[in-house]
């Protein structure tokens, strides 16, 4: 926000509203946008404004905005329509961010967590992401990669940035498991496999411990706007 020339937001992809209510407690004014009419509720819930639609398809009504976010969300978005769109809503100098965070296991957690999958639900996105002899990281790249083309074709920001903030997160057993259904790469997985991977997994960090801490990056890519909207 200290780049930006305000503190109006457009959360794209606001989902429950996680980063939006960080944004607001920043002293930011956050609209939300998210195609999920569910999660949009529950963001309301929250305290947060949220409009339900696509991005590509929403109507911002002539209103303009110092920032358009998108955590977690932006490889949902067309990148180049998106950032085309971003551009027409943002104000002289306003800035288009996308961000994810990446979470990578210590050696051990990975080895552990990657056998259960391997296991349990061997054709399933999270053991496929596991089974990759690559940092996470490494794997992200690709929707780095795609954001920053998607702010270049459409021709109305300056030069794409990446920021990295590296940070940790310790984990019990008991919080990884709480937090572990919500993953996207279990999203499809049947109550009785998520049920048995959830024990194998219990398990494996039981055999750590009883925890292990998470190393994370957060990736910002973004540009600022390079003209009148």
């Amino acid at each position: 926000m200290a780049a930006s020339p305000g503190p109006d937001v457009l959360d794209v992809g606001i989902g429950t509203g996680i980063e939006a209510r960080q944004f607001q407690a920043a002293g930011c004014k956050v609209l939300g946008v998210e195609p999920d009419a569910r999660m949009a509720d529950f963001a309301r819930r929250g305290g947060v404004e949220v409009e339900v639609a696509t991005f590509e398809d929403w109507d911002p009504a002539g209103r303009h905005f110092d920032a358009v976010i998108a955590g977690q969300a932006w490889h949902w978005v067309d990148p180049v329509v998106g950032a085309a769109k971003a551009a027409r809503v943002l104000r002289p100098g306003g800035r288009l961010a996308a961000f994810w965070n990446v979470g990578q296991p210590p050696p051990e957690a990975t080895e552990a967590f990657a056998a259960v999958y391997d296991r349990v639900v061997p054709d399933s996105l999270a053991a496929r992401g596991y089974r990759k002899a690559m940092s996470a990281l490494d794997g992200y790249a690709m929707l780095f990669g795609r954001a920053a083309d998607g702010m270049e074709q459409a021709g109305a920001f300056g030069d794409p940035e990446q920021w990295r903030f590296d940070w940790e997160q310790d984990y019990t057993t008991d919080e990884w498991l709480d937090q572990l259904p919500t993953q996207g790469g279990l999203s499809q997985v049947p109550p009785a496999k998520l049920a048995e991977v959830l024990a194998g997994i219990g398990a494996a960090v039981d055999a750590m411990g009883g925890g292990f801490t998470m190393h994370y990056t957060a990736v910002v890519v973004t540009a600022t706007q390079a003209g009148p909207a």
